[in-house]
């Protein structure tokens, strides 16, 4: 019988053995590869589709968000209101969601509905009609939410960073304009439908209390589909990254506002960089959570911001190394002083025994998280996966966040924190 007299023992999360639950794979008979993680003491289900449908494949701006998009929107069979209405008289949620490398489909549902949803889910992949008055309501829909979000700093320093980073044409840092959703035409909506979603690349993840019968029912749903496996990143088009010639850039974009939003930001490479993991723990110490040098200084201390934080973006090609803020106009300038001087400490001065045990912790503690419930470590594996990754990578990960010394850090804070390599830009 368990003594509460006596205090349990108190474990830094680093001590504890962090272990990723397998998951199951089936290859359905078209070839399409099914991740399952069967986990979870709700008898609740997600289902999720991955296509290389993305903006990387896309030869006009916007088409394949839109596509995504009005996916939902009516097929022969069925207008966008009786779609909408059998998914929630089932009590489910049909999400769409578009990146610059993927587009997905997600179903959030009871297990024991599966059998009725996922049917109408292969409807929509095969026989999506992107009726005209529908894709009219989306060009008026989008046009007016863009016009508001361009009031706002925030949005429009997101926009132009990334544009300076890769370069406006290429899909990581082109953004939408009036005029894109203007030029949007149904017929090039069908054509990227035809070749990415009904004739496309598609892996699937599921996970939850799996019903006994999952498998049988993706088969007979999806494994008849002209659906082809998702190609490796190495097969895919290149595009060429042209970053601006233009390191330093202020923007006035609301004369009545009262703060700038600062982005600071280099390129960076991706998963498979050997510093990537590296460098996420220094990140970390940089920026990287609410006990950040970043959040030390210039929130808690200066009280320029209410918060700032650093991140490497989670992109399969290409990354970078962004610092986000909004502070107030007349100390923005000051902000970004002291954020290079941040830089300048991590350069000059080894980390302390102290503040990195608590990132070590604060990092474990994360993950800790990330794994508690199937749809949490199931996107742990599809993040692997999709990046052509596999287990070795995550307990790689964990072993660097646990082992990686303090000179280690300082060496990539001197191969990777010098102002010199960021752009700068304020829009205020």
């Amino acid at each position: 019988m368990l003594n509460r007299t006596i205090a349990p023992e108190i474990l830094d999360a680093v001590d504890f053995n962090l272990v990723l639950p397998s998951y199951q794979k089936t290859v359905l008979k078209n070839g399409i590869e099914v991740y399952a993680i069967d986990l979870g003491t709700q008898e609740t289900l997600m289902v999720n589709w991955v296509f290389n449908a993305g903006n990387w494949f896309e030869e006009k701006n916007l088409v394949a968000a839109a596509t995504n998009y009005l996916l939902k929107n009516g097929t022969s069979k069925r207008n966008a209101f009786d779609i909408n209405e059998h998914f929630e008289f089932f009590g489910s949620y049909l999400n769409r969601s578009s990146s610059n490398e993927t587009a997905e489909i997600t179903l959030h549902c009871q297990a024991k509905h599966a059998g009725e949803l996922l049917p109408v889910v292969a409807e929509l992949i095969v026989d999506s009609t992107f009726p005209e008055e529908e894709l009219s309501i989306f060009k008026k829909n989008m046009q007016q939410r863009l016009q508001v979000s361009l009031l706002k700093n925030d949005f429009v320093a997101g926009r132009l960073i990334e544009a300076s980073l890769f370069g406006d044409h290429h899909p990581y840092g082109k953004y939408s304009s009036l005029e894109d959703y203007a030029a949007l035409r149904r017929e090039d909506i069908m054509a990227f439908y035809k070749q990415y979603y009904q004739f496309g690349s598609c892996t699937i993840f599921v996970a939850g209390q799996l019903p006994k019968d999952i498998f049988a029912l993706l088969e007979s749903g999806f494994g008849s589909l002209p659906l082809t496996p998702l190609s490796p990143i190495t097969n895919w088009k290149a595009h060429l990254i042209t970053p601006s010639s233009t390191k330093k850039l202020w923007v006035d974009n609301d004369p009545n506002g009262v703060q700038g939003a600062i982005r600071i930001a280099r390129s960076f490479p991706n998963r498979h960089h050997p510093d990537f993991q590296k460098a996420q723990v220094l990140n970390n110490i940089f920026g990287g959570f609410f006990g950040s040098r970043l959040m030390a200084n210039i929130r808690e201390d200066k009280g320029y911001t209410y918060g700032i934080y650093s991140y490497l973006l989670n992109q399969t090609q290409e990354s970078a190394w962004m610092i986000s803020t909004e502070a107030g106009k007349e100390v923005s300038r000051a902000t970004i002083e002291e954020v290079y001087k941040e830089m300048q400490g991590l350069r000059e001065k080894k980390i302390g025994k102290e503040e990195l045990q608590t990132t070590r912790n604060s990092m474990i503690g994360t993950i800790l998280g990330d794994l508690d419930g199937p749809f949490q470590v199931l996107g742990r594996w599809k993040n692997i996966l999709l990046n052509n990754l596999n287990a070795d990578y995550f307990y790689k990960g964990i072993e660097t966040i646990k082992t990686i010394s303090a000179k280690d850090l300082q060496e990539l804070a001197n191969k990777y924190l010098q102002p010199d390599d960021f752009y700068e830009l304020v829009v205020v």
